[in-house]
Formats: C-alpha cells, sequence, structure tokens
C-alpha cells in the first residue's frame, strides 16, 4: 500500500511539474519578431483590408486600373501581389509565371479556348522569356466580366491610357507615393535561384527611390534560397512567413509551447485551413491571433470572399483580410462601424 501510494505521489509530482512548465513558460514575455510593425492594427480597431491582385472580382487583376480603383475609390489599406521578373529585367505584377489567361496574348479567342491550349505547358507566354516592350503591347483587362457577365475591357484601343497594361513595381509606387504615403504593400517574389535573387536586388533599388514606402512592405517567398536571400542581403525589409516558419510557428502556438519558436517574420499569411494529407487543420483561432500579437506579428488570412468568413475574421481581431472583392469587404466593415 505504502509502494502504490508513493507511486502516486511521484506520479502526482511529474504531472504538476509538467503543468508548471507550460504555465512558466506561457507566462514568459515572448521576444517580439519585429520592433515596429506597420502591418498590425491597434487593440480593437478593424482588420485592414488587402486588395488580393489589386481586387480581382472587381477591376482586372494586377492593373494599375485596379491598383488605383483600390486605393482611390474602394480606399483599401494595403495592395498585395506577387512579382515575377522579365526577360529584359523589370519586375512586374502577374499571379501566374504566363500571361494567357488574363490578356490577348492568343488573339481573339474565349478563355475556355485559353485554358484547353495552357494545358500543353509549352503553348505558354511566360513572362520571364518577354520583355516588357512585348509584355505591354497586351491589355490585360481582355477576359475580364463585370458583375453582369460583359467584358467591358475587351475592346479598348488605348490600353496605357486606360491603365490596363502589365503594371511594373516602380509604377505602382510612383502611383501612390505622393497621394497615399501611408499604404502599405504585401508581394511575393515567385522567381527562384538567380532571377530571384536578382528580382531581390530590383525591389531593394526600387525602394531606394521610395523610401517612405521602404518600411511600409512586406515580403514572402516560397523559395528558400530567396528567403535566405533577404534575411542575410536585406535583414531591414520585412518578411512574410515561409511555409515552413509558419507551420512551425502554428505548432508550437497550438502545443503551448511557443517560447520555443525563433521566428523573425512579421507577418503571419494563413488561409483558414491547411490540409495535409487528407487531414483538415483549422487556423482559424482566435489564441493564434493573440499569441502572434504577443510577438508583434501580424495575422493575415487568404484569400476570403465570403461574407460570413469576413465577419467571423472580423470579430477573431485579426489585422488583416486579403480578398478579391474589396468592395464586399469595405461594406461589411461598415457596419462594424
Amino acid at each position: 500500500m505504502k509502494k502504490k501510494y508513493k507511486a502516486l505521489i511521484i506520479i502526482g509530482a511529474i504531472l504538476l511539474t509538467i503543468v508548471m512548465f507550460f504555465v512558466v513558460i506561457n507566462a514568459i514575455p515572448p521576444k517580439k519578431n519585429v520592433e515596429n510593425n506597420p502591418f498590425v492594427v491597434g487593440k480593437g480597431e478593424l482588420p485592414m483590408i488587402a486588395a488580393h491582385r489589386g481586387g480581382s472580382i472587381n477591376n482586372p487583376e494586377n492593373t494599375l486600373l485596379a491598383f488605383r480603383e483600390a486605393v482611390t475609390t474602394i480606399g483599401v489599406d494595403i495592395i498585395e501581389s506577387d512579382l515575377y521578373l522579365t526577360a529584359d529585367g523589370y519586375l512586374v505584377y502577374n499571379h501566374d509565371s504566363y500571361i494567357d489567361e488574363t490578356c490577348n496574348v492568343n488573339g481573339d479567342i474565349s478563355l475556355d479556348e485559353v485554358k484547353a491550349l495552357c494545358e500543353d505547358e509549352s503553348k505558354r507566354h511566360y513572362i520571364e522569356d518577354m520583355t516588357l516592350a512585348e509584355l505591354k503591347q497586351y491589355n490585360f483587362g481582355y477576359y475580364f466580366e463585370d458583375k453582369d457577365g460583359n467584358r467591358i475591357y475587351k475592346d479598348v484601343e488605348d490600353i496605357e491610357a486606360a491603365g490596363l497594361q502589365i503594371a511594373t513595381v516602380d509604377q505602382l509606387f510612383d502611383m501612390f507615393y505622393e497621394s497615399n504615403p501611408d499604404l502599405l504593400f504585401i508581394v511575393e517574389i515567385k522567381n527562384g535561384g538567380d532571377k530571384g535573387r536578382e528580382a531581390c536586388r530590383i525591389l531593394a533599388d526600387a525602394l531606394e527611390a521610395y523610401p517612405e514606402y521602404k518600411d511600409q512592405i512586406v515580403i514572402g517567398t516560397f523559395n528558400d534560397e530567396i528567403e535566405q536571400e533577404l534575411k542575410t542581403n536585406y535583414p531591414d525589409l520585412l518578411r512574410g512567413a515561409p511555409t515552413g516558419s509558419a507551420a512551425k510557428f502554428v505548432l508550437t502556438q497550438y502545443l503551448g509551447v511557443n517560447i520555443f519558436d525563433n521566428g523573425d517574420f512579421a507577418c503571419l499569411q494563413i488561409p483558414l485551413s491547411y490540409d495535409i494529407k487528407g487531414i483538415n487543420i483549422p487556423l482559424d483561432s482566435k489564441s493564434l491571433v493573440k499569441r502572434a500579437h504577443r510577438r508583434n506579428i501580424a495575422v493575415q488570412y487568404w484569400t476570403i470572399n465570403d461574407p460570413d468568413e469576413m465577419r467571423m475574421l472580423i470579430e477573431m481581431g485579426v489585422d488583416c483580410i486579403m480578398t478579391d472583392d474589396p468592395v464586399l469587404l469595405a461594406e461589411i466593415l461598415e457596419e462594424y462601424k
């Protein structure tokens, strides 16, 4: 009986030690990932609106027209897009590595025909194989449809005046630098290897001409070598969490051992859930947001186009909602104001 009692005491002591361990490591204030983070909203403030691709539901994606309307008419806080390097060394905004599905590079054929054509990857027109001058020939509003299904920009003749040409990183900075000095940017460098490293250099050089924006842009990448390039050679630029770092952060938060996470990213950009080998892992957690905020990390969810999901995230206290429909999100935020 004494042995059994003694064993229970030992087990109890072990459990108490484990509990105290978790209490202590969660009570210790974690080190901030970044000291100043413009992407974190104040306590009780509504989330920022990030126009994904400039707001591809409202306007032709990744065009100066879309970016201008998103900022000046809709009033978004953040422009979000991806960057690719052209053959002659310009950084342009586009979601895919090829341009076929957004412009008339294949002539007057339907979008369904284009998609069928692009199933053969050798038939695609890749940005890295084209010069900026070649890219600027095409109408990037060609396949855009308004809410009634009309292709309202299909026959525009002066595509430059309409803002329907492909946009360079410099053009976007220049468009808003004087009028919207507080505008924020989320960009992802899509190129890897040497082209990705060159893209980093070009982006950093462009920001030197627009110094106010240097602290107002967060850069992401899916390429490990580009993440390392940014950390090593451009440490002053804010970075989004790469996939591995984001997964590690989420895991350590859920297990309550967040003190062991040593990430140094500024923004956690995540969907509502991850699907890993058929297992769905929900990420819409108020606790996750609070733990990120303890490290001064901004929590940004993508790509949210459903009104109920928008409301849920607003009530969770997230910092930013990336959406293809910033008009809808702006209307919903008005409800909360």
